[in-house]
């Protein structure tokens, strides 16, 4: 019996949640950034069985699918490893679903399963719904149990770690606890987001803002959540970031620190270091183009923040920055080095750093003098207010 023979035995050995679980494992890891010689056979054979549409992301089955629905909006692909407030890793949703099949309610899991399937069969949505709603709420409360303890959730996560390797997923099983109890809270607020945001203006910034207080007074757990939802509408991911430095007194970084929305900023850079894996995976695969079009991306979010957050080199949040720069930086100069200096190579072009251009520097200028005026009036009436 050759290789192949004894790898597609054991992997018929496994039962088809197992082989689903290792496919999204082996894909974390590789996203990651870690080599697994011969990993690229499995990977095609695990994607032959349960990816038949060719996708390469996972994508949960039927039962748990149903289960996962209000998680929807907030996923996320790719094999981010750090906190990524308000979304979740796609890639854990198998490891988690195995988890609660095997661990947290084997029984009523595979009730729940046969119960979903049996009503899909029958082609009856409204009874998936009311079987699948059901259930979440068994999870909801067994998982209110299983964390109350430090001594319970720490059992539950050295269990979950039988399914995966990956640092976040016991924080997406707590991150879905949150949103399974807001309940209906978080697709409300969503329904009542407009459709796209063009333009990010105070005007808007305010309206948004409003409608984020209010969700907060009810649901403060499930804000990170809201904020998600918010920047999926925006133009650009690091638009988020004028929750906090609109509503700051000033543009330094203390200042904005002290906002109600301050947290933006850490999920700004969350969502730049999500770029940051992606440009390394389009380097691996000599995806040059989509490269560029990160890289450009990029360069604005830092832009950006440096032009928004007076002093924050010498914040938290500039420490991370720095990193992630530097991290990208380090990618562009391998990727960039492989070929001869007389040859020019498009990730080293100076124009993909919009703010090096000349109309670049003229923004900047005009966003100084408008800082200028501005700090000059906020000046003047402190002066007023303290005669």
């Amino acid at each position: 019996m050759d290789e192949i023979d004894e790898l597609s035995e054991f992997l018929q050995k496994l039962t088809p949640l197992s082989r689903s679980c290792l496919l999204s494992e082996l894909e974390r890891l590789e996203l990651c950034g870690i080599d697994m010689p011969g990993s690229a056979g499995v990977q095609a054979k695990l994607r032959a069985e349960f990816r038949k549409d060719g996708s390469v992301q996972a994508r949960a089955t039927n039962p748990s699918r149903y289960f996962f629905a209000p998680l929807e909006l907030l996923l996320i692909d790719g094999a981010p490893e750090h906190a990524n407030a308000g979304r979740i890793s796609r890639n854990t949703l198998t490891p988690i679903w195995e988890w609660i099949c095997r661990d947290l309610l084997p029984t009523m899991a595979r009730d729940y399963v046969k119960a979903i399937n049996d009503q899909v069969t029958a082609n009856n949505p409204k009874e998936v719904q009311k079987i699948a709603t059901a259930f979440q709420i068994k999870v909801l409360k067994v998982l209110e149990n299983t964390l109350a303890s430090a001594e319970s959730a720490e059992f539950a996560r050295s269990k979950l770690t039988q399914y995966t390797a990956s640092r976040t997923a016991f924080e997406d099983v707590k991150k879905m606890q949150r949103v399974l109890r807001a309940g209906e809270a978080l697709p409300k607020f969503n329904e009542k987001l407009p459709e796209t945001i063009a333009k990010f203006d105070d005007g808007q910034v305010s309206q948004i803002t409003a409608q984020l207080d209010a969700f907060k007074k009810a649901h403060p757990d499930a804000l990170p959540f809201a904020l998600a939802l918010v920047a999926r509408r925006l133009k650009t991911f690091w638009q988020l970031a004028y929750l906090a430095t609109k509503a700051a007194a000033s543009k330094n970084a203390a200042d904005i620190a002290a906002t109600p929305y301050a947290c933006v900023i850490p999920m700004v850079l969350d969502r730049l270091d999500d770029k940051r894996l992606a440009l390394r995976v389009a380097l691996r695969h000599n995806r040059f183009l989509v490269a560029r079009d990160l890289l450009t991306e990029i360069y604005d979010a830092e832009h950006s923040l440096k032009l928004r957050i007076d002093g924050i080199e010498q914040s938290e949040w500039g420490v991370r920055l720095q990193q992630l720069m530097d991290a990208i930086a380090a990618l562009v100069s391998a990727e960039v080095s492989r070929f001869p200096a007389n040859v020019g190579h498009i990730l080293g072009s100076r124009r993909l750093r919009s703010p090096d251009t000349l109309g670049g520097k003229l923004s900047y200028l005009a966003w100084k003098g408008r800082d200028a005026v501005q700090d000059g009036a906020a000046a003047f009436r402190k002066l007023l207010g303290a005669t």
